[in-house]
């Protein structure tokens, strides 16, 4: 392609484009719209990935030992526990050691100072590798021999799974189906266009045009189209995830939720919502045109 022919076919991109502005615009704007929910619903599932490998790594079952076991006999379950799969470790907490520590955290309450330790039992703290299976895992260590209690939080573990599976879920499903819906959409406002210029489009053919010579200004067109939607996609999510994670900062009731800063996602964010963006362009414009060059 030559570079004269490369200014043509920008000029009559941008040309297009611009000879039906309010639908083409308002394509933008629907592609937009449907790159922010995009985006949106996949950030949600990458921030609960990124939770629930968190709470993977500092997650803590405890396992209470039997409280007639010896000291001895306590350390000796820690080759037991830490035999039972999906287990990573087992770190042993005698008596005195549970004693010091709920003393320091409640350094200011007289009920916890004072005690005596033999009011607590020997527990191991427990990390496990696959949240997922922390039921089982569970289970597993209360057969243990010498083990009483298993104290494991189940209901978190699942809860945040539920939420990275559910958001996986509807990502993929929304991302297949606004594609669709955005790649139509192109087509039809370009289509105007095709229509428009179809007397041109076939004298064009009568003289012997070549059908990329034809096509090449309308394939412009929802490229120029694709990448105003991503550009404008990016930066309108860029500020809706700060909004929401300041949001979330501010608030005292959701502290334990940690939201991934949008410095680590935007170059990821702005290579999908590029390619995206060019995808339903160059697709809705293909699309459009495609019946025009049928002899």
């Amino acid at each position: 392609m030559g570079k004269h022919n490369l200014g043509y076919f920008l000029h009559e991109g941008v040309s297009n484009m611009f000879s039906h502005g309010f639908m083409s615009f308002a394509a933008i704007g629907i592609t937009v719209a449907c790159l922010l929910i995009m985006g949106t619903f996949t950030l949600v599932a990458v921030n609960a990935n990124g939770l629930l490998a968190k709470l993977e790594q500092e997650n803590e079952i405890l396992a209470f030992v039997e409280e007639d076991y010896t000291p001895t006999q306590s350390r000796g379950v820690q080759r037991d526990l830490e035999a039972v799969p999906n287990v990573v470790s087992a770190t042993y907490i005698s008596k005195g050691q549970a004693m010091d520590t709920f003393a320091e955290k409640y350094a200011g309450d007289p009920l916890f100072q004072n005690l005596d330790p033999e009011i607590l039992r020997d527990r191991y703290v427990i990390k496990i590798q696959d949240l997922a299976l922390q039921s089982q895992t569970v289970e597993q260590l209360r057969q243990v021999e010498g083990v009483a209690n298993v104290n494991g939080y189940e209901e978190l573990a699942t809860g945040f799974i539920a939420v990275r599976n559910i958001a996986s879920v509807v990502c993929i499903a929304l991302i297949a189906i606004l594609f669709i819906v955005s790649v139509f959409i192109i087509s039809n406002t370009i289509k105007l266009t095709t229509f428009d210029r179809r007397e041109e489009i076939a004298i064009m053919r009568m003289v012997g045009a070549t059908n990329g010579f034809i096509r090449w200004p309308f394939v412009y067109e929802g490229l120029l189209m694709g990448i105003l939607s991503a550009l404008l996609s990016f930066f309108f999510q860029w500020g809706f995830y700060e909004a929401v994670a300041r949001g979330v900062d501010s608030s005292d009731t959701l502290q334990l939720i940690e939201i991934v800063p949008f410095q680590q996602l935007w170059p990821a964010v702005a290579v999908i919502f590029a390619v995206a963006g060019l995808m339903m362009g160059v697709g809705g414009s293909l699309s459009a045109i495609r019946k025009f060059l049928q002899v």
